[in-house]
């Protein structure tokens, strides 16, 4: 995989890496759409279901450190095929799944396939692509790796709704065959570094210390502080994550060569980057929450509408990775964290009234704006890094993407339920028998409970019922809009860090 290669062969293999890129993606969204089905098939309780989520995220974020040493151990072309048909092997253990607990156990074997396909396929594109056609390849990359998590919920509601959940993992068996073959055939081995030992000791610190970490981070809304496990999990898994920080530090092979932080344009990048990513979960999570509870959108409907972000996202990346390689990448950074930010601002004054074609719209631009900057703000990172550090590079910035993404989802599902508290605390002290408002909202309730040919006792009651039943609509509204504005705060605090890049550098510039 060397640059001598000719630019068909290059684009070719582009395409073998962006099918497995995908597969993997997609597999990170589609199947939570599937959960309530999940659970009737296999009569299982929703407590036992979302392992099939949970353990998915774990083994993922396990294997991600490993990935980098067995690139440079075995070579990329290797990494990547074994990695397809672990995950093609897992994806067909799910479809064929005859009880839950053999569900979670094949997610798991799925997962490691998934995990090592993210950084090893971003790794072959830097190593792939000469530095004048990252630009372009990154983008197209990038449409793959934010445009599937965007279709996941949208193809997995309408296999659900119309067709079996098990289709959700046996589709991918057949792409995942034919992305193997296409792998083997086309693309051209890379030797590894000979002499390559693995430390046991790094495997397991940091096996552990993530594993701990992101469990009690995944469960943090449900957790009863009372219970010791969950204490004693932080520690443990801090404990591990030091000793494995201080090992990478002094061992001359480290799994996670944490020393590339000191390339100071990789470590601004890696900073910015986790910052859109708390922002791009953020109105993942959030939109659907709007759509489906209080819209009242079906789940195939709020998909179709969640596709303009990845149509706005994919569109937009291939015009950024053309226009950057001849203006330099930070008008564009600048202007996407900007459009971000307004798009964000937006959302916040959404309400029950808004017009579907005002929705359609903010995520359109979500999308682009997302678009327009994460390629190239991933770019002037990974540029910055030597070849030979590229693969490390990548298993690093996947890890750190893992982790935030867990963190980014707590965060705003935490902040989300203590300001829909707050809120309804507030309306209900404002609701009251001596208000006018609430008097005349009572009235109507209790006229349209009569009408339905209820007596008057029973029209005392249910209007009550329904006064509090808006009240904990407004209250999820607005909840809602604080949390947009909680990601609005941090995406703003990130655009001055974007000046410390030099400016005008160019994606073919030599690191």
């Amino acid at each position: 995989m060397e640059e001598k290669e000719s630019p068909s062969y290059k684009w070719l293999c582009l395409g073998i890496v962006i099918i497995g890129t995908f597969m993997a993606f997609l597999d990170t969204s589609i199947v939570n759409i599937a959960v309530t089905k999940i659970m009737s098939s296999f009569g299982s309780t929703l407590d036992r279901t979302q392992w099939v989520l949970t353990g998915y995220m774990l083994a993922s974020g396990a294997v991600i450190p490993l990935t980098g040493y067995l690139e440079d151990t075995f070579g990329m072309k290797k990494v990547y095929v074994f990695s397809l048909i672990v995950f093609t092997v897992g994806s067909f253990m799910c479809g064929v799944s005859w009880n839950i607990n053999v569900l979670i156990f094949s997610r798991v074997v799925q997962a490691i396939g998934g995990g090592m396909i993210m950084p090893v396929s971003m790794s072959m594109v830097y190593k792939i692509m000469p530095k004048d056609k990252i630009g372009i390849a990154t983008a197209i990359y990038g449409i793959a790796a934010m445009a599937a998590p965007a279709i996941g919920p949208t193809l997995g509601g309408y296999i659900v709704e119309y067709l079996t959940w098990n289709l959700i993992f046996t589709v991918n068996v057949p792409i995942g065959i034919i992305g193997t073959f296409l792998a083997i055939v086309i693309i051209k081995d890379s030797k590894g570094i000979k002499g390559q030992k693995l430390d046991y000791i790094e495997v397991l610190t940091s096996t552990l210390g993530l594993v701990s970490i992101l469990y009690v981070i995944g469960e943090w809304s449900n957790i009863d502080w009372g219970e010791i496990k969950y204490p004693l999990l932080i520690i443990f898994g801090s404990a591990n994550l030091i000793l494995f920080v201080l090992q990478e530090l002094t061992t001359d092979n480290p799994l996670l060569d944490l020393r590339i932080l000191k390339i100071y344009k990789y470590t601004l990048s890696l900073i910015i980057t986790s910052v859109i990513m708390f922002g791009i979960y953020g109105l993942l999570l959030l939109m659907p929450l709007f759509l489906q509870n209080l819209v009242g959108l079906s789940a195939v409907k709020t998909g179709i509408m969640m596709m303009a972000y990845a149509f706005g996202s994919a569109l937009f990346m291939m015009i950024s990775g053309k226009i950057s390689s001849k203006i330099g990448s930070l008008p564009l950074i600048i202007l996407g964290m900007i459009l971000m930010s307004v798009s964000t601002y937006k959302l916040y004054f959404l309400n029950l009234d808004t017009n579907n074609s005002i929705f359609t719209l903010l995520v359109f631009l979500r999308g682009a704006s997302v678009g327009m900057c994460i390629i190239l703000i991933q770019n002037e990172g990974m540029n910055a890094l030597p070849k030979e550090l590229v693969g490390r590079g990548s298993s690093l910035q996947n890890t750190v993407k893992q982790v935030v993404g867990s963190l980014s989802i707590t965060i705003l599902t935490i902040f989300l339920q203590h300001r829909q508290n707050l809120h309804y605390y507030r309306l209900s002290e404002q609701f009251n028998s001596i208000s006018p408002i609430s008097s005349n909202f009572l009235n109507s309730a209790k006229e349209y409970i009569l009408g339905k040919g209820f007596d008057s006792m029973n029209s005392q009651t249910g209007g009550l019922y329904l006064a509090y039943s808006y009240l904990g609509k407004e209250a999820y509204l607005h909840g809602i809009d604080d949390a947009f504005m909680l990601t609005l705060f941090i995406i703003l605090a990130a655009i001055p860090l974007v000046f410390l890049f030099k400016k005008n550098i160019k994606l073919n510039d030599n690191p």
